[in-house]
């Protein structure tokens, strides 16, 4: 049976439709839920995007959030919709081990202001989904929980650091799941997967557990299956708040039904690398055919050069900064005590002056006014989310780009972390496949705090993209995930770690590697 004629789970329903559905009591939050379950156990193996669960609580607060729809009470924009949260965001009575052995054990006694925001909401913590350690690199794999694999082929990479969430929604496991982004942590995993990840400008969601709360690299942000999806759950979680400096009066409203702009009216750049990004000649070939394959639908579509200075050295000194402020502590105690990556950006760090800092925070204000020069004659810019397609989750980073030899773990990142360094808001678009078959991410940046028409001019892009087999968003084959099981003789299921679980809360295995 065809992808357009097979019945539509209930699962597979976008979080828009479910929250309808609900509101209309066409669908019960308790019978939502237990869908969710049945998929998280049945794919989840295959996987490994959820990690931690609390399922017997997720059930006590879907039988209250029916109950609230029959007494016609009013309902939260996520109401009775379950909900993922990345394993970096503290979540009260639930395990966070932030992917460390370090914390195998830490059960927070508060939710942190995002996940407090999504549950007043009405969403429903149904679990956790899985990260590298300490967010550290755009591979999910950790020694706690171990790797995910990518829901189109589990034996390569779903990306991270929001690896387990883009997993987790590409699979219609849950159809909310949370994202933060310093370097392309939302873009790059929801790019592998085949889903929507948008990073918004500074500030736009409050990220309270950042320690340098005036930088402006590190954000949170929604995932979805749609676009539609992630301005939902943006429009939940945006607004001030004083535990992010950053944070400003806004109206989260404006974000949840944002009007699809007019692609005839848009004038469009592009550009493959910035120039300054390794990119593989598959990648360059399958994005210069999704522009060709675009280009009508625009006032103006057209290459434009990029010389935004040292944005490699810039990225290097701003992120070390962060993982100095974050695991000081931690690496004075027992550098040991930190995985490979976590500890070696920790003494990069360490090892740099006042001089370096000076120079990255000057040089960003520079990469920041050069960026400026293309959008006084364009709306977007139009460039791949990632240089490589999908490899193995075995293998830790992507060590060689057109022949060249990445000189760190995440300077593979580079196409999503020039773009973080402008500070611009930019959404990741499923655009088909690549050459492999694997889903291709096209990154749409817009203008300075211009994050309503980066959401406006994606709706629209993902109207187009539909009626488009070379375009619309790809999906999972989950009958040939079950399929590959036998090639997974690598990965084994493990108890979780202990103290897990607190009384009451249901859990759920995990795979890990071996």
């Amino acid at each position: 049976m065809s992808e357009g004629t097979r019945p539509v789970a209930l699962v597979e329903h976008s979080a828009v439709a479910l929250r309808q559905m609900i509101a209309t009591r066409e669908i019960s939050p308790v019978e939502l839920l237990a869908a969710c379950i049945e998929r998280i156990e049945t794919v989840n193996p295959f996987v490994n995007a959820v990690t931690a669960t609390c399922f017997e609580r997720a059930r006590d607060e879907a039988r209250a959030a029916e109950r609230a729809v029959l007494r016609g009470e009013p309902l939260g924009l996520l109401h009775g919709l379950p909900l993922g949260v990345k394993d970096l965001e503290p979540t009260a009575g639930l395990l966070t081990t932030f992917g460390s052995p370090a914390f195998r054990g830490h059960v927070p006694t508060q939710d942190i202001e995002l996940v407090a925001r999504l549950r007043r909401a009405g969403a429903i913590v149904a679990g956790k989904t899985n990260v590298p350690e300490m967010g550290a690199g755009a591979n999910s794999r950790n020694p706690v929980w171990g790797a995910t694999g990518n829901p189109f082929d589990p034996r390569l990479n779903a990306g991270g650091s929001s690896g387990g969430s883009a997993a987790a929604l590409a699979c219609d496991m849950l159809p909310v799941c949370t994202g933060s982004d310093t370097g392309g942590s939302l873009r790059i995993p929801a790019s592998k997967c085949g889903v929507v990840g948008f990073r918004p400008s500074p500030g736009v969601v409050p990220s309270v557990r950042k320690l340098l709360g005036w930088t402006p690299i590190s954000v949170v942000g929604p995932m979805g299956r749609s676009v539609g999806d992630a301005c939902l759950q943006l429009a939940a979680t945006a607004g001030m708040h004083a535990g992010d400096p950053l944070s400003y009066p806004l109206d989260p409203l404006a974000f949840l039904q944002p009007r699809a702009a007019e692609l005839g009216r848009l004038r469009v750049a592009w550009t493959t690398d910035f120039g300054s990004c390794d990119v593989d000649p598959e990648i360059r070939a399958t994005f210069a055919s999704r522009i060709a394959a675009m280009r009508h639908l625009f006032a103006r579509c057209d290459e434009v050069r990029f010389e935004l200075g040292d944005v490699h050295r810039c990225f290097d000194v701003l992120r070390a900064e962060a993982f100095v402020a974050g695991m000081r502590e931690a690496y004075e105690k027992d550098p040991a005590s930190l995985g490979e990556n976590p500890r070696a950006n920790y003494e990069m760090g360490a090892g740099m002056s006042l001089l370096d800092s000076a120079w990255a925070q000057a040089e960003q204000t520079r990469i920041l006014q050069r960026f400026q020069a293309t959008f006084a004659d364009y709306d977007l810019v139009l460039a791949p989310t990632t240089p490589v397609s999908p490899f193995p989750w075995t293998q830790s980073h992507a060590q060689v780009i057109d022949g060249k030899a990445q000189s760190n773990y995440y300077r593979w990142l580079a196409l999503t972390y020039v773009t973080t360094l402008t500070t611009h808001p930019a959404l990741t678009l499923p655009c088909g496949t690549d050459a492999r078959g694997m889903p291709f991410g096209l990154q749409v940046v817009g203008p300075f705090r211009g994050d309503l028409q980066v959401l406006s001019a994606a709706l629209a892009l993902e109207q187009a993209f539909a009626a488009d087999p070379v375009l619309r968003r790809p999906r999972p084959d989950l009958t040939a995930l079950r399929m590959t099981e036998p090639a997974l003789d690598s990965i084994v299921t493990a108890p979780p770690p202990a103290n897990w679980r607190e009384p009451g809360f249901a859990g759920g295995g995990a795979t890990s590697v071996v």
